[in-house]
This record gives C-alpha cells, sequence and structure tokens, in this order.
C-alpha cells in the first residue's frame, strides 16, 4: 500500500491508498480491501487498540482511487533507528508488555459480522496455498523442501477462529520516545491462530540485525511469550508456537520468491523486487538454525567451510572485474549526488552488483562442490528435493544436513554476506 503523508487545517494526516496499477481484483496482493481495513481499525480502536483514528474515506467522484485518510501517528517505525539507539531505550524495554498488550486486546475481539467476512485458513490449508505457490513458480530449495514436509507432519488443530493482525512486526509499528504509538499496517489481517501473531514477530528476518533476541530484536521469546500470557490470561503451548514460527519463517522465503516473480512476470520491473527475490537464502540459514533445535545433535557436527580465496585475475577483463567496476563506479560517482528515493536505488543497485560479482568470483567452485557432496550422498539436487518433500529421505541421513547447512552458507555469502544469521551460523558450524 501507498502512504502520503500530508498536512490541513492545522492537523497532520495519512492518505493509505491502493498503488496505481494495482486492481481491488490482484488477488494475493493487496490483502484485504482498504475499506474493510478501514474498519478493522475502527472496530481495533473502539476496544482499545493503539491504532491511528481513521477520518475519512475516499470515494469514487475524489478520482483518487482506493484509500482511507487517518490521523498521522507520530514516532519512528524504522527499527534500523529504534534497536539498540540509546534515544530509544526507554521506548525499547517497554516494547514487550506493550506488544503483548495490543496482540491481546487484538485477540479478544469478539466474533461479529465484519470479522465473519475476513478469510479464515486452517494451518493445514495455509501450507498447502504457500506450497501451490512455491512450486508454481519452480521452486527447488532443499531445505524448504524438507520444511514443507515439517510443517505437513506437525500441523496443529486450530480449528478456533479469532482475529489476528497478520504482519505484527517492527517496521509496522510507530514507537516514540516512551514506547508503542500506533499498530500499523492491517492489509493482512484475518481469522486465524493467535499464535500465528506471536511467532510472526519473532521470525529472525524480522530481527533486524539483533538475532539474539528472537522477540523483534528487542528481547527474548520466553519474555514476550510470558508478558503475552499474562497479558491475554492464556499460556502459548511450545509446539504450537514452534509450528508458527517455522511456518512463518518459511512463509517469508516464498514471498520474496513472489517478489522476484513478480518481476519476471512485468507486473513491477523495480531493481528492489529483484534483490528481495535473492533473501531466499537468508531464510534457508534461518530454517536450518531452527530445525537444529528439534534434530539430533549429532547430525550437526562442525563444517569445513570459507570464503574461497580471491583468485588473481591475468589475461583478459574478468566478469567480476567489469562488475566491480561497475560497482566502484556508482558508489563513487553515481550515488553521492543523488537525494531521496534515487539514493535508496542506488543503494539497491550496489547490492546487486555487490550479489552478481560474487557469483561470478565464487559461484562456479561452490557448484562443484555442491555436485561433489549430492554424489557423496547419491543423488542429484532434484531427486534431493522430491525426497526431501515426500519423506523418503531424512535429514539425519548421512551428508544430508551437512550439505543442507553448507549450500546455505554458499548461498548467502553471495547474496547477502552481512546477514547477522550468517555470523550466528558460522559461530556454530564452523570448525576452528
Amino acid at each position: 500500500m501507498e502512504s502520503w503523508a500530508f498536512a490541513y487545517g492545522g492537523e497532520n494526516y495519512v492518505l493509505r491508498r491502493l498503488p496505481t496499477g494495482l486492481s481491488p481484483d490482484d488477488d494475493g496482493l493487496r490483502g484485504v480491501p482498504l475499506a474493510t481495513q478501514a474498519d478493522v481499525i475502527e472496530l481495533a480502536r473502539s476496544v482499545g487498540v493503539t491504532a491511528p483514528e481513521v477520518r475519512g474515506r475516499l470515494k469514487p467522484e475524489d478520482d483518487l482511487g482506493e484509500g482511507f485518510i487517518m490521523t498521522k501517528a507520530e514516532g519512528e517505525t524504522l527499527p534500523h533507528k529504534i534497536l539498540g539507539n540509546p534515544e530509544f531505550a526507554q521506548a525499547e524495554s517497554r516494547l514487550t508488555s506493550q506488544c503483548a498488550q495490543e496482540l491481546a486486546a487484538i485477540h479478544r475481539i469478539e466474533m461479529n459480522p465484519l470479522l465473519q467476512s475476513l478469510e479464515y485458513f486452517s494451518p493445514a490449508e495455509l501450507i498447502g496455498l504457500q506450497k501451490d505457490k512455491y512450486h508454481e513458480i519452480g521452486g527447488q530449495i532443499p531445505i524448504y523442501e524438507y520444511a514443507f514436509h515439517w510443517l505437513e507432519q506437525n500441523a496443529p488443530d486450530a480449528s478456533d477462529k479469532y482475529l489476528v493482525h497478520g504482519d505484527f512486526r517492527m517496521g509496522n509499528l510507530m514507537i516514540d520516545h516512551q514506547g508503542l504509538s500506533a499498530v500499523l499496517d492491517w492489509e493482512l489481517v484475518r481469522l486465524g491462530d493467535p499464535v500465528q501473531d506471536l511467532a510472526y514477530l519473532c521470525t529472525p528476518s524480522w530481527r533486524f540485525g539483533h538475532y539474539e533476541k528472537e522477540a523483534g530484536g528487542f528481547d527474548s521469546a520466553e519474555s514476550f511469550l510470558t508478558a503475552y500470557a499474562e497479558a491475554s490470561g492464556t499460556a502459548v503451548d511450545p509446539g504450537r508456537f514452534r509450528f508458527w514460527l517455522i511456518y512463518s519463517t518459511l512463509w517469508w522465503g516464498v514471498a520474496c520468491m513472489v517478489m522476484g516473480q513478480i518481476w519476471r512476470s512485468h507486473g513491477d520491473r523495480s531493481l528492489e523486487r529483484t534483490v528481495i527475490g535473492r533473501r531466499v537464502s537468508e531464510v534457508e540459514i534461518d530454517l536450518a538454525l531452527l530445525f537444529e533445535q528439534i534434530l539430533p545433535d549429532t547430525i550437526s557436527g562442525p563444517l569445513d567451510w570459507s570464503i574461497p580465496d580471491q583468485a588473481d585475475e591475468t589475461g583478459e577483463t574478468g566478469y567480476g572485474e567489469l562488475l566491480t567496476a561497475l560497482d566502484e563506479w556508482n558508489a563513487k560517482q553515481v550515488l553521492p549526488d543523488l537525494q531521496g528515493h534515487d539514493k535508496f536505488q542506488s543503494r539497491v543497485a550496489g547490492n546487486a552488483l555487490g550479489i552478481a560479482r560474487r557469483q561470478a568470483e565464487w559461484g562456479p567452485r561452490y557448484r562443484e562442490a555442491a555436485e561433489a557432496r549430492l554424489a557423496a550422498i547419491g543423488c542429484d539436487h532434484r531427486q534431493l528435493c522430491d525426497g526431501l518433500s515426500q519423506g523418503k529421505i531424512a535429514a539425519t541421513r548421512p551428508g544430508v544436513w551437512d550439505h543442507l547447512r553448507l549450500s546455505a552458507l554458499e548461498r548467502l555469502s553471495i547474496d547477502q554476506p552481512k546477514y547477522a544469521g550468517l555470523k550466528v551460523a558460522l559461530s556454530k558450524w564452523r570448525s576452528t
């Protein structure tokens, strides 16, 4: 959704609007209709949820598309400006209890005709929807296949229906110096299992560099779940929480693939779509670290792994050198003179060039190493994916888990070497 800030009559507002080019019928891209979002926000506010007040709704004669206007909440949403910042230390110390209280209030809202109009999918149906998207795109990532199979085998019974926010995480919460000042971005609101909201906040990708603090990058999952139990009066089952944490982690991986597919299908040809599409390897690391908490300790021994040495280039100019030169030109000649969104796009271009350069330099050696590991296991890449998906190849089979971990390390070292999960994985896995 688009958010436009503006002032009128001495007050500050935000227009929440359906982007140009995205029709109300583009299922799966736009979330619930904006009119429904406004209705849910008003309902949530009526029971004490901290959300911006809806002040008006767009009409066809306004010629601005679909949307609504709300009072502008004050504060900061960018996690890197909040987490670990001394200026927000007091606010950060309050987030655990505040987030727990907000979610408990959302989950307590009683069923009514508005909520009954929202979508509901059982855990098994949600897995199926994500798996269908993954296969439609043509995904073949072994640890994703293993995760889908594990989720199918461990889906909980969640027939009771509650209102869930669906996207409750840092980045969608407005934070001022006193703490949480508004719960934003309600486009994924639906009926479901409250524990899904709790696990979603703890998804590794939403820790924004503070990987050791599972709850949004500001606290431990244990403290957050305890606070939620106190606010809601309901204890959280650890197994149910683990299921939704693994589901939410995999969900983001598939969402990244969808981003790339949107670009591929000319739905949105922005550079950022393609770079987000390469974040699938972050989720490979995240899933491996999550599964190691429940897999036998014996399968996760030290790994002999390191970044390939830089080869001395001779002869004609190498492809890696071309990409390095282009990256340096962008950083030194283009980026310094840009402002606003253009500057952001130049930084995204720098990330894309870095990915391409590392792939050109390291990709062939990683591919050879992966083929040798697969030969030792006794299957090719496709056979491994199929076997893991169908439960015919176990993670405990000799060589399989090492291959999954090494593949994740290799791909992430190319795609996003600064991702916090990579440092955590290396500290656990790499032999000294």
